[in-house]
C-alpha cells in the first residue's frame, strides 16, 4: 500500500515531518514540486530586496544604499 501526502513545510511541524521522513530513504520516496512552480502572487528575490530599500527608505527618509560607509 502507498500514501500520498502534502505537506506543508511553510510551518515549523511540516518541516519536522520532512526531516523525519527524509531519515528513511528505503520506505520514503520525497517529490518536492519543481522549482518552476511559484505559486501565485509570489516575488522574486530581487523584488523583494527592492521592496524592502523601498521601505527603508520610506521609513527613513533617504535612500540607504547611497549612504556612506565610515
Amino acid at each position: 500500500m502507498t500514501v500520498i501526502a502534502n505537506i506543508d513545510v511553510s510551518t515549523p511541524t511540516g518541516r519536522k515531518i520532512v526531516r523525519e521522513l527524509e531519515k528513511h530513504k528505503r520506505v520514503v520516496q520525497i517529490t518536492y514540486p519543481d522549482v518552476e512552480t511559484i505559486p501565485e502572487g509570489s516575488i522574486t528575490l530581487e523584488e523583494g530586496i527592492e521592496e524592502l530599500w523601498n521601505h527603508l527608505e520610506n521609513r527613513f527618509g533617504y535612500d540607504l544604499r547611497k549612504q556612506e560607509t565610515l
